[in-house]
């Protein structure tokens, strides 16, 4: 169980960095620009080997740095969080940039929303395309829905996307199930009172068993557009080993959550058996590495081993 300290600042914002060293500036940043009236400080978990977190403490005066093992993302943000010192707090990845709006209305939106434990922002990507950042609990049907895909029909989408799509959504407060960990902000008190991360999630779906916890401690989950990240996401669109962690994630999740974890297996199995076919055929216009991607994913969830540990 992860401890806690006392929490007399605003916002903390928890940025964990593997060998990410060149977003640090733009990241770091462009958040104490968009601070706004909140008292703010960011802790950088360096788990990898490029110096970044002793590189931000120098460059920042806002910014502490720790330093631990590589054992995941999820181990990573319980180190920051038993070092935050503050009513809320900001897991954010190094890979982005606050474009709009600022941590002030963040917090007076969660004070008018007592209930509130944690919350989404709006978010693109390094095009300015949409992220659909908002979603729903993974379920059997839905990734049957996600293999077909069924959730991109209008009329199915509302109860079979896992993804919201409608940019409607995007510009109001609206509950959610869980939002993209890329950017969360959290009530303090909601992730104390469920233990912070699942340490045995190393990467992808921490931040959905996260919600899934919060949730049911009668938290929850919403939307906030009050403030825009961009987030650059670069090296993940394509590459093997990443889809194929997130595949096997999306079984720990389903292993530990949901009442047919067999099924939602089958359910993957079939999306990416259908990936790795739509991509191999002659004429396609993916190109090899999504092939790739694809084929690596179907192999974790057939054989049910971690790419990653």
């Amino acid at each position: 169980m992860t401890s806690f300290p006392s929490r007399p600042i605003d916002v903390c914002a928890i940025v964990v960095s593997h060998d990410s060293r060149e977003w640090l500036d733009d990241a770091l940043g462009s958040l104490a620009e968009h601070a706004g009236d909140v008292s703010l400080e960011a802790i950088v978990v360096d788990n990898g080997a490029d110096g970044a977190g002793e590189y931000a403490a120098l460059r920042f005066d806002f910014v502490r740095s720790i330093a631990c093992e590589n054992r995941g993302f999820g181990h990573a943000n319980n180190r920051g969080l038993e070092a935050a010192d503050a009513r809320y707090v900001l897991f954010l990845n190094p890979d982005t940039e606050v474009l709009a709006g600022d941590l002030g209305a963040l917090v007076a939106a969660m004070e008018r929303m007592p209930d509130v434990g944690l919350a989404g922002v709006r978010q693109v990507n390094s095009d300015g395309s949409l992220v659909p950042s908002i979603r729903r609990f993974p379920s059997v049907p839905r990734a049957f829905a996600e293999a077909l895909p069924v959730e991109r029909l209008p009329l199915a989408r509302r109860a079979l996307g896992e993804r919201v799509l409608d940019p409607a959504d995007y510009d109001r407060i609206v509950d959610c199930d869980w939002t993209s960990g890329s950017a969360m902000f959290a009530r303090s008190v909601a992730i104390e009172e469920v233990g912070g991360f699942d340490e045995r999630f190393f990467l992808f779906s921490e931040e959905t068993d996260l919600c899934w916890r919060i949730q049911r401690n009668r938290w929850r989950i919403v939307h906030i557009p009050d403030v825009t990240i961009r987030h650059f996401e670069q090296g993940h669109a394509s590459n093997p080993r990443l889809w194929a962690q997130s595949a096997y994630a999306r079984l720990q999740f389903a292993h530990k959550n949901l009442r047919h974890p067999r099924a939602y297996r089958a359910a993957l199995a079939l999306r990416y058996g259908a990936r790795t076919g739509l991509y191999s055929l002659p004429g396609s216009r993916a190109d090899a590495s999504r092939r790739d991607a694809s084929r690596a994913a179907l192999t974790a969830v057939l054989r049910e081993e971690a790419p990653l540990a």
